[in-house]
């Protein structure tokens, strides 16, 4: 892996979960610290409506960082005005439906913010293909309530627990500078 760019996914809660500014905050600043470490951003890029994941490609674009946007359906469009997606995959596949399998298995470590049902199905994809994990405490959600645990007694992988962007992205580097 020392040979190419690390590909981080960023997951967590869509707009429709009512995050703060705060957490949104947290979001962009997970992106910057990508960019600024000279990874690629992985997130799920959205159609109708913003997220924590679409708020770490805007981050990352600030820092001049590579995104890639994975989409449910078919098609380019996707919700970001802005233009923060350097590359667009589109999976065909709905939403909740698959698309959460190619987003994963595309990153070599993920981070979580917050989360609601399919960041708890992008942590166990990821989980079970023993990619690590590494959750933001203090951001509710899935993260919260899975932090410093494993998913089940096979012990694959832990939810690693980070209380900030730069421990979180930091732990990541370390875990995959490791492999």
């Amino acid at each position: 892996m020392k040979n190419r760019k690390l590909q981080i996914g960023v997951m967590g809660s869509a707009a429709d979960l009512k995050y703060s500014k705060d957490i949104e905050q947290i979001a962009l600043e997970v992106g910057r610290l990508i960019a600024k470490s000279g990874n690629i951003t992985i997130y799920g890029a959205e159609k109708d409506y913003d997220s924590l994941s679409t708020a770490a490609a805007r981050g990352a674009k600030e820092e001049n960082g590579i995104t890639v946007g994975i989409t449910y359906d078919k098609g380019k469009e996707i919700w970001d005005q802005e233009n923060n997606t350097d590359v667009i995959i589109c999976t065909g596949m709905g939403r909740g439906g698959g698309r959460e399998f190619v987003l994963v298995n595309s990153c070599d470590a993920i981070i979580t913010i917050s989360g609601g049902s399919g960041t708890l199905t992008e942590i166990a994809i990821a989980y079970q293909a023993n990619i690590p994990i590494i959750a933001i405490t203090g951001t509710d959600g899935w993260s919260d309530k899975l932090a410093n645990e494993f998913l089940d007694s096979r012990k694959r992988v832990l939810v690693t627990a980070a209380k900030t962007p730069q421990e979180a992205v930091d732990t990541c580097l370390e875990i995959l500078n490791k492999k």
